[in-house]
């Protein structure tokens, strides 16, 4: 009779998860938008990226933001227009990292492409140049690799900037250094030549004087390897509490290298950009542990988005490791987030008019899994806060904000291990 009743247990409970699981195959199916066909009208986006030269590593990472966007708008039934739905391409041209060259592949994906609208390249020598055309043409574009501010001060009106501005690259490893016990008393801040990284220095020398640090160190450095060797050298001399640099993945390399063989022995190390790209962990291996990058998202950001695409920072970041095969950094989500501007805006103009699409993109107040798109009258999103990230046991996790952080901050900066 035991026997039985356990027999009839099992048929009953096999029975309720073959309705659970067709209930749920139902539910799902018809939650999603049947993908966008070829029929419909294609809206075109054209974007010189750096695909080879110094900018290749960061170029390949917005690439491949703008794809993830394009492949979830296409599956979702396409941009929603006004009463039309459009298919999304994404016309690219490699710029080489020149910012010459950029002006030039524009100006070609313009005449013989014949783009709707533009995405902006990575790097803000790219972006000044690219900026510059997209005014002249009247086309809007939206950046999402260039934040000198340097590109907004010109009077332009066609172009907008997801990020937050290059001022406030350094500040929140300045705010977090300050709740450090012992509290570090002296700065060093180093730069590259280029006009992105000249004003995060500025804005990180302006923020260390406010709050009472002593700047023992602030120059800047050439293309030049020789030239960041230098800079350590200057560095080490100056033996300061904090090391920051302003620069980019091959400067963070470089300078970290050097910072190792000089002996420097800072309590924090920080760059604005190297420790969120993978590639700074790979090549420096061990040498890359408890180091600081500053950066404009991270997948422990807790902001809810408008509907349209993924809400949250984690479902972005699933979505996107399934499809990329590897996690997001923050290069991807601007670039991603680049591309929500213009659908929101695409949807609130109700139409493909450029004039009103700028209008629309001006007037943008939405929240993403990116923060909030928002703009001040010159383009510059001065509203977004940027995050602090740290390389623990060869993994990156958020130590500042705390109210987003999700790991405890490793302090002082270990030794260097020789």
């Amino acid at each position: 009779m035991i026997l039985s009743r356990s027999s009839e247990n099992v048929k009953s409970l096999r029975a309720c998860l073959r309705r659970t699981v067709t209930l749920g195959i139902i539910v799902a199916l018809a939650s999603l938008a049947p993908p966008v066909s070829a029929a419909v009208p294609t809206i075109v986006f054209g974007a010189a990226v750096s695909l080879t030269g110094s900018l290749s590593n960061e170029g390949g990472l917005t690439k491949e933001g703008y794809d993830f966007w394009m492949a979830y708008v296409n599956a979702h039934g396409g941009l929603r227009v006004g009463r039309q739905r459009y298919r999304v391409e994404i016309r690219y041209s490699d710029d080489t990292s020149n910012p010459a060259v950029t002006a030039e592949r524009l100006e070609t994906l313009i005449a013989q492409e014949h783009i709707d609208f533009i995405l902006g390249p990575y790097g803000s020598g790219p972006t000044f140049t690219a900026a510059a055309v997209a005014e002249r043409h009247g086309i809007p574009m939206v950046d999402s690799g260039g934040a000198a501010e340097n590109i907004f001060n010109q009077g332009y009106g066609y172009t907008v900037n997801v990020m937050s501005p290059a001022r406030k690259y350094l500040v929140g490893i300045i705010e977090y250094a300050l709740k450090r016990s012992p509290r570090p008393k002296t700065i060093a801040i180093s730069a590259a030549s280029d006009a992105f990284s000249l004003e995060v220095q500025q804005g990180a020398v302006q923020s260390a004087n406010d709050h009472g640090i002593h700047v023992v160190y602030a120059d800047r450095y050439t293309d030049d390897p020789a030239s960041v060797v230098a800079a350590a050298v200057a560095i080490k001399a100056a033996n300061p509490d904090i090391v920051l640099n302003a620069g980019h993945l091959q400067d963070a390399l470089l300078m970290n290298r050097a910072l190792k063989d000089q002996h420097v022995n800072a309590k924090i190390y920080g760059y604005t950009n190297g420790p969120d790209v993978p590639e700074f962990r790979t090549a420096l291996g061990h040498d890359a542990e408890d180091v600081i990058g500053s950066a404009q998202w991270s997948a422990s950001v807790t902001y809810s988005g408008a509907p349209g695409f993924y809400r949250t920072a984690g479902e972005y970041a699933a979505a996107f490791k399934a499809s990329m095969g590897h996690a997001p950094d923050y290069h991807n989500a601007e670039a991603s987030a680049a591309c929500l501007a213009f659908q929101y805006a695409l949807e609130r103009a109700g139409t493909t008019d450029r004039v009103a699409v700028r209008d629309a993109l001006a007037r943008l107040d939405v929240v993403t899994f990116f923060g909030l798109l928002k703009f001040d009258s010159r383009g510059v999103n001065v509203f977004k806060p940027m995050v602090v990230n740290q390389i623990q046991h060869d993994k990156l996790v958020t130590i500042y904000p705390y109210r987003l952080a999700n790991a405890s901050p490793v302090y002082p900066a270990p030794a260097w291990v020789y």
